[in-house]
């Protein structure tokens, strides 16, 4: 399945975006990865990329005051009297790693890389990613 159909078949709050937005960001992301390095599992990331980007930008549908991909960064909410607040413990990344953990997708992306490309470090310094 390629990338643009499994954002459309899983990704339904990207359903009223256009298909050329849509293939542009595909098309965006599509030099950011490796197909080599995710063998199979490229054009799944290739979405999950391309949807983290599309998320980034402000497309995808809302739910009341935000998108369901935008409470992933969110910290606190407020209600009336009442006040939750979250942890989004962004220790495992790196620092050029923590924008995907704004995102829904982003992490999901991450967790494929994690899945295909293996972190080489030696004498303390990371050379994977």
């Amino acid at each position: 399945m390629e990338a643009f159909d499994i954002i459309r078949a899983t990704m339904e709050e990207f359903a009223d975006i256009p298909d050329d937005t849509v293939n542009i960001f595909i098309s965006l992301a599509e030099p950011l990865i490796s197909k080599k390095r995710f063998g199979k599992l490229y054009q799944k990331a290739l979405a999950y990329l391309a949807a983290h980007k599309m998320k980034l930008s402000g497309l995808g549908n809302t739910i009341g005051t935000g998108a369901i991909g935008d409470t992933i960064g969110l910290s606190s909410v407020s209600e009336g009297e009442t006040s939750v607040s979250f942890s989004n413990s962004q220790t495992e990344n790196t620092v050029t790693d923590s924008e995907f953990g704004l995102t829904v997708y982003g992490m999901q992306y991450l967790q494929l890389r994690k899945r295909c490309i293996v972190t080489i470090v030696s004498a303390g310094v990371d050379y994977g990613g």
